[in-house]
């Protein structure tokens, strides 16, 4: 059951996260990816709202937080995740474990997208 709510919430959110880039595109243009940083910062601030109700409230059941959190905002914006596991290092005091998953995650994804990109333009 966990999967197919995942899946669901997955759809809405990637839907939601193309309604944006559309919309921030015909606003703002195409030369700044606006659309995607608006995304990954309101995809954040969402997942901080929702993170700390499920903290301080803790009613929600595990079906609500799977849509919520990695159904919607997984397919609106992973980066919401990434925030928040920063974040969870930094609040259990582990700033420099924090720092290294931030930096490692950045620069490795980059790393992979140009591996990808090399990978397929040698093969082409």
């Amino acid at each position: 059951m966990g999967y197919l709510i995942v899946f669901l919430g997955g759809g809405v959110g990637a839907a939601l996260r193309h309604g944006v880039n559309i919309g921030a595109a015909r606003l703002l243009g195409h030369a700044f990816p606006y659309g995607t940083l608006l995304i990954n910062v309101s995809g954040s601030f969402i997942m901080g709202l929702i993170a700390a109700y499920f903290a301080f409230k803790g009613d929600a059941s595990q079906h609500w937080r799977l849509f919520l959190t990695t159904g919607i905002l997984g397919g609106y914006t992973t980066f919401s995740a990434f925030s928040l596991d920063a974040a969870l290092l930094y609040e259990r005091g582990e700033v420099g474990m924090a720092a290294l998953y931030v930096a490692a995650s950045v620069a490795l994804s980059i790393a992979g997208l140009f591996a990808g990109f090399a990978l397929v333009r040698n093969f082409t």
